[in-house]
């Protein structure tokens, strides 16, 4: 298959930590959407949330680099922190400039959709991406009701695998509902849901 006609799912997100909720709906969209590859896009910082609540970027990235090694269909990208690249349509349009004629699928949980009317260009992002939905308690109704949901509604289509299908173009997944996520590793873990640095195997 040649290199420009890869169908490529975009995840993007802070990772903070990566857990097994990211690979499940990764492994999904690989298997179901007939996508080649999903590369997670580990961002430096989410305009939507507070600084505090991050961890260090590189632990994030390694979290993320960890978790996806066994995966060869999974790659784990830097981009967004070395083009400096602070917005989700920055990083597109920087995708699609760099890879033309590459088909790519933003996939988002549905905690996403329900804010994603905050986004900065969101409905330039809804025009210009096919975007697939994964179902995420508790947010399923309330993504259900977002403004961004109403907008995209008349999109919505029914079948996959969505190669091929161009923008804009709304897929809503529900699939068996994996309970890990971010959130419950840091008060599992700790703040930050990583082990400390004092920890660690020394590399090399």
């Amino acid at each position: 298959m040649s290199h420009a006609n890869r169908a490529i799912g975009l995840l993007g997100g802070s990772f903070n930590p990566a857990h097994g909720g990211h690979l499940h709906i990764s492994l999904y969209a690989l298997k179901t959407l007939g996508l080649d590859e999903v590369w997670w896009l580990v961002s430096p910082r989410n305009p939507l949330k507070s600084a505090d609540s991050l961890a260090a970027y590189e632990d994030r990235l390694c979290s993320a680099r960890e978790i996806a090694a066994p995966y060869r269909s999974i790659r784990v990208l830097d981009i967004e922190a070395r083009m400096r690249s602070r917005y989700s349509y920055q990083t597109l349009q920087m995708l699609k400039r760099r890879h033309p004629g590459m088909q790519f699928i933003w996939l988002m949980g549905a905690d996403n959709l329900a804010s994603f009317h905050r986004w900065r260009r969101w409905e330039w992002l809804l025009a210009s991406i096919p975007i697939v939905v994964f179902d995420r308690a508790p947010y399923s109704h309330t993504s259900l009701r977002s403004k961004a949901f109403v907008r995209a509604h008349k999109f919505l289509i029914k079948n996959a695998p969505i190669r091929g299908i161009t923008a804009p173009a709304l897929l809503f997944v529900h699939l068996r509902r994996n309970p890990v996520s971010s959130t419950a590793l840091r008060k599992t873990l700790g703040l930050f849901g990583f082990p400390s640095r004092a920890n660690r195997l020394p590399s090399g």
